[in-house]
């Protein structure tokens, strides 16, 4: 009986093989016209404008897209993109021409008017006019796009340097994979910074605090606190603000060494912090202090003293500046016929010096002769390296 059920299964699978098969074939057949239909409804110029984009001919580009967005049934997507476009190849007039044209369309629904409405806000802030951009994105807060929105709003506020608008946006885009922390602390740093130039002690006393709160390794806190205590004549607490700095991040020890020395010396200990300038060079070699301690070694301890301790440090750690002021304290003592030829070998490495070596960012490697605490370049914060490096 068993050995028939099994003749029975073949017997039908040999049969049903056919049918199957026929089967397979129409629903490929099926699944083979709707391509080719799809495809044939995509039309030529919207092929030339991928092709154009491939050969980074964005002019042709947009011409292309143009043609491919006329008259066709998915216009919404093609002039969404095609707006794109325009704004990145700065044609900013037709950018919110054709975004303002879609939100006139009685086909666009209330999702993509949203879409729509975040585009303009980007053409908007791409041409300048930040206030337009942040009355366009504002509603969309209570949309799908919140996220986004915010995100836009976040980078004109710190365009406009509204830093209390731009912290209650941070906090907002908040969440458990990025939390913001470091920016909101900066923005903090601003606020204080602001309120120390304007001798409103308190408020920079409060916006640090806050700052620290959110970064507790945030150096550029513990920079204006020492300020604020300087400027009130309470030296040793600005000296141990400073000093702070180095169980936060000591590569911005060089950047506080002047004011660190200062706060000593009002507080009539200057050997006593040039001790400690020192000790950092050692501890800390990369740090970019030599020609401060050579200045005030020179102002304690006269030439030869001076002249000692900068050899022994560029000797630990060699590099262009450390060579440029060992010949600056060789040429006095130098013959005569050679004065000329180290005179030109100094100028050289000076000249050098001012090209090569520059402050960059992390993030994106801009590069600067002047340090930033926000790149100008990528818009991160923090990214610059504290002590200038060979580029």
């Amino acid at each position: 009986m068993e050995n028939d059920i099994w003749i029975w299964a073949l017997v039908a699978a040999i049969l049903l093989q056919p049918i199957f098969f026929t089967m397979g074939w129409i629903a490929a057949r099926v699944d083979m016209k709707a391509v080719l239909k799809q495809a044939k409804s995509v039309p030529d110029s919207f092929y030339r404008s991928l092709n154009a984009l491939v050969d980074r001919n964005s002019a042709q580009a947009a011409q292309h897209l143009e043609e491919a967005a006329g008259g066709h049934p998915d216009a919404y997507r093609l002039n969404l993109t095609l707006g794109k476009l325009y704004r990145q190849r700065g044609e900013n007039d037709k950018a919110i021409s054709m975004h303002k044209s879609l939100l006139d369309s009685p086909d666009v629904d209330a999702d993509q008017r949203s879409r729509v409405l975040y585009e303009l806000a980007l053409d908007f802030q791409n041409a300048g006019l930040v206030d337009r951009a942040e009355e366009t994105v504002l509603p969309l807060q209570n949309t799908r796009m919140a996220k986004e929105a915010r995100e836009v709003l976040l980078n004109i506020y710190q365009q406009d340097r509204d830093w209390e608008k731009a912290a209650e946006t941070a906090l907002l885009l908040s969440h458990d994979e990025q939390t913001y922390r470091f920016e909101i602390a900066q923005f903090h740093c601003e606020t204080a910074q602001a309120a120390l130039f304007a001798s409103d002690a308190d408020t920079a006393r409060r916006h640090v605090a806050i700052a620290l709160e959110y970064n507790a390794k945030c150096t550029r806190a513990n920079m204006i606190l020492g300020d604020i205590e300087y400027k009130a004549g309470n030296f040793q607490a600005a000296a141990d603000a400073y000093r702070a700095i180095e169980k936060q991040n000591y590569a911005y020890l060089s950047m506080v060494g002047e004011r660190l020395y200062d706060a000593f010396d009002a507080q009539g200990k200057a050997a006593e912090g040039l001790d400690i300038l020192i000790g950092y060079m050692k501890t800390f070699p990369q740090l970019d202090l030599t020609q401060l301690i050579y200045e005030k070694s020179l102002l304690l301890y006269g030439e030869e003293r001076a002249n000692q301790t900068v050899l022994e440090l560029v000797r630990a750690r060699p590099d262009l500046n450390g060579v440029y002021r060992l010949l600056s304290m060789s040429l006095s003592s130098l013959h005569p016929s050679w004065k000329a030829d180290a005179e030109m070998i100094r100028n050289v490495i000076d000249r050098q010096i001012q090209k090569s070596l520059m402050y960059r960012c992390r993030n994106c490697n801009f590069k600067s002769q002047v340090f930033f605490w926000h790149c100008p370049a990528c818009n991160k914060w923090e990214t610059f390296t504290p002590n200038k490096t060979e580029v």
